[in-house]
C-alpha cells in the first residue's frame, strides 16, 4: 500500500471531525433564524441530523475503529477506553438533548444544551487526535470508510 493512502486515515478523521463541528455551526445558525412557527420542527430536525451523525460517528469508531487499532496497538487500550467512555457521556448530553427538544420549543434550552455537547466533543476530538492521528496515518489498513467513520462521508 502506498504512502498517501496510509497517510490518509489520521487525516480522514480530523475532516470527519470538521463535517461534525461545521455541523453544529449550522444547527446553531438554524436554530437562530428560523420562523418562531416552525421552531419545534426545526429543534426536531436538527437534533435528528447532528445528533444522529455524532452518535453513528462515535457508534463505528467504537465497533470497527477501535478494536481494529486495538489489533495494530494493543499498547493503546488505556486511550481507547478514555475515548469510548467520552462517548458514553456525549451520548448522554445528546440525550437529555433529545429530551429537551421533545419538552420545549425555546431554542434557548437546546443553545444551552448544545453548549455541553460542544464543550465535551471539542476536548474528545482533539484529544482523540492527537492520540490516535499519527497512528492512524501510519496504519496500512484498507479501512471502509463508513464502517470506521460512520455516516459521515
Amino acid at each position: 500500500m502506498s504512502t498517501e493512502r496510509a497517510t490518509a486515515w489520521g487525516e480522514e478523521l480530523r475532516r470527519v471531525h470538521g463535517k461534525l463541528r461545521h455541523a453544529l455551526v449550522l444547527a446553531r445558525a438554524g436554530l437562530d433564524g428560523g420562523d418562531p412557527a416552525d421552531v419545534a420542527t426545526d429543534l426536531l430536525l436538527f437534533c435528528h441530523g447532528f445528533c444522529a451523525a455524532l452518535s453513528g460517528h462515535h457508534r463505528a469508531e467504537d465497533g470497527s475503529l477501535f478494536p481494529e487499532l486495538l489489533r495494530a496497538r494493543p499498547d493503546l487500550a488505556p486511550v481507547v477506553a478514555k475515548l469510548s467512555q467520552d462517548h458514553n457521556m456525549i451520548e448522554h448530553l445528546i440525550g437529555e438533548l433529545r429530551k429537551a427538544v421533545a419538552d420545549s420549543a425555546d431554542p434557548e434550552v437546546a443553545h444551552r444544551h448544545l453548549d455541553g455537547i460542544e464543550a465535551v466533543m471539542e476536548t474528545h476530538f482533539k484529544y482523540e487526535e492527537k492520540q490516535i492521528g499519527a497512528v492512524l496515518d501510519g496504519m496500512d489498513t484498507d479501512f471502509d470508510r463508513a464502517e470506521v467513520f460512520g455516516p459521515i462521508n
